[in-house]
């Protein structure tokens, strides 16, 4: 879990797709962020919780930790939001974040697109849990714009001769981007036809198309090693339990996590994955 304080400066803003921002963080606070041990064995889905006021300006105020900022009056506790650092740049001294945009949706989202540089941001972290195996028969991986940037890392991460089938759900072909991967990687790009929050419940949640493209795809030999983060509902109640229960890859080789909740702010999401986690416990179902 990410528990340091950090504080960094935004340096610059890119604008990657109509619906994606990236962010350029650095300052003094980056050598208090660089992961230890070397560059290579870092994780790829390294991830900080940016802090920010009620009002949805970045937090003013001084240390804190997660127990201690409960005990705050509403009106004084930040509001966290959970992103992937998409890289970490040695050489300038910065990390890039990116962030999914709709419009004023959200907090840090609207954030990102009109903060100008030069503004401090305090957050939590890094944290992280997931790297591609070198020895892996083949990678499965699949995202929705949430898990784009940690798939993207992943991808670049991948060894020149991996075999690997991606499956990427954005809102339409103007939200792809570029991406950097080993021949044997097979990208397939699916539109849901608008943002995801804002679709139909038939392009959304049970019925996310992601779902179906994981499932139609063909199964290679061997045990692959799984990456798949995205909508809650698409992810969680969906492409798990093909993962894991008709396909059988073990807990070690599967990387499934829902990143957000369709409806949901970031607050009620943790909310809902504690009472899920609870009744799965008690159920005994595969983590």
């Amino acid at each position: 879990m990410a528990k340091n304080l950090n504080v960094m400066t935004v340096l610059r803003r890119e604008q990657l797709t109509p619906h994606m921002v990236r962010l350029y963080l650095g300052g003094q606070g980056f050598d208090d962020f660089i992961p230890a041990g070397e560059q290579a064995s870092w994780d790829t889905d390294i991830y900080i919780k940016l802090a920010f006021g009620p009002d949805g300006s970045p937090y003013g105020g001084g240390d804190f930790d997660r127990k201690l900022i409960r005990l705050l009056p509403p009106r004084e506790q930040p509001v966290l939001r959970t992103y992937t650092v998409r890289s970490i740049d040695l050489g300038a001294r910065e990390i890039a974040v990116d962030f999914v945009v709709h419009g004023d949706e959200g907090i840090a989202g609207p954030w990102a697109a009109r903060v100008e540089p030069g503004t401090t941001i305090r957050f939590l972290g890094p944290g992280s849990g997931y790297r591609p195996r070198a020895d892996a028969p083949w990678h499965l991986l699949a995202a929705d714009e949430a898990g784009l940037p940690a798939l993207a890392a992943a991808l670049e991460a991948l060894p020149a001769d991996a075999i690997a089938k991606v499956f990427i759900e954005v809102a339409g072909p103007e939200d792809e981007i570029a991406l950097t991967a080993p021949t044997g990687a097979d990208i397939v790009w699916v539109h849901r036809g608008g943002a995801a929050g804002e679709v139909s419940d038939d392009k959304a949640g049970d019925n996310a198309p992601l779902i179906d493209a994981v499932r139609d795809a063909d199964w290679l030999d061997g045990e692959p090693q799984v990456f798949i983060h995205g909508e809650a509902q698409a992810v969680m109640h969906n492409l798990r339990a093909y993962i894991r229960k008709e396909r059988g890859v073990s807990a070690a080789n599967a990387s499934i996590s829902g990143y957000w909740r369709r409806g949901r702010t970031e607050e009620g999401f943790r909310e809902w994955k504690s009472e899920l986690r609870a009744t799965e416990e008690a159920a005994g179902a595969p983590a």
